[in-house]
């Protein structure tokens, strides 16, 4: 009996050694840099079976992060209705999530982030390439601006759910989610489409 060579069949453990190798190439490389055919030769396996599994690298990245809420069915959501109110629709959509039992996977990830570097790495790719990116594509601001505005809604985003999910600072933690959106959305609006500093 000769023994098989090659790449991996698919089997009940092909798709965690997917994982696996998806999970290192985001954080080492991020989510740009990180190809398919790559992640698919980590895991020693057909780079059509990486699809067949998860179908396009955005959905890999869901599921490396085991994040249970698809940003590219939000965004639009955000993004639906006048852009003088994306701020408050952001705050509004993002408290649905992470109060919501789906939210439970996010604070852990936030409570992850904080101590470790790798996972720290993955949430910034998160953040970045699956929300952010996808919200400010569609505004109508200067291409160059587009890192440090994402970077100012990150801060209030995450600031948001450390201080209502893992602080727990009252009241942010039990205030009503359209006190919240009201408050902050403002803000969130000027970082997304007001003037910035020179």
């Amino acid at each position: 009996m000769t023994r098989r060579t090659g790449r991996r069949p698919g089997n009940p453990g092909t798709r965690e050694a997917i994982l696996d190798a998806a999970r290192t190439a985001f954080a080492e490389r991020g989510f740009d840099a990180a190809s398919i055919r790559a992640i698919a030769g980590t895991a020693e396996v057909d780079p059509a079976l990486v699809h067949h599994y998860f179908g396009s690298k955005d959905q890999l990245f869901l599921a490396a992060m085991n994040f249970p809420v698809d940003p590219g069915q939000l965004v639009p959501k955000v993004l639906a209705g006048d852009l003088d109110g994306v701020g408050e629709r952001m705050v509004r959509i993002f408290l649905g999530v992470w109060d919501s039992p789906a939210g439970s996977a996010g604070v852990a990830l936030l409570r992850s982030a904080v101590s470790n570097e790798w996972t720290a790495r993955l949430l910034r790719e998160f953040i970045t390439t699956q929300v952010l990116r996808r919200v400010l594509e569609q505004l109508d601001v200067d291409p160059a601006q587009l890192p440090l505005r994402g970077s100012l809604v990150a801060t209030q985003m995450i600031g948001l759910a450390m201080m209502r999910h893992v602080v727990r600072l009252e009241p942010v933690a039990s205030a009503d989610p359209e006190t919240l959106a009201a408050a902050i959305g403002p803000t969130i609006q000027r970082y997304l489409t007001g003037p910035l500093p020179t």
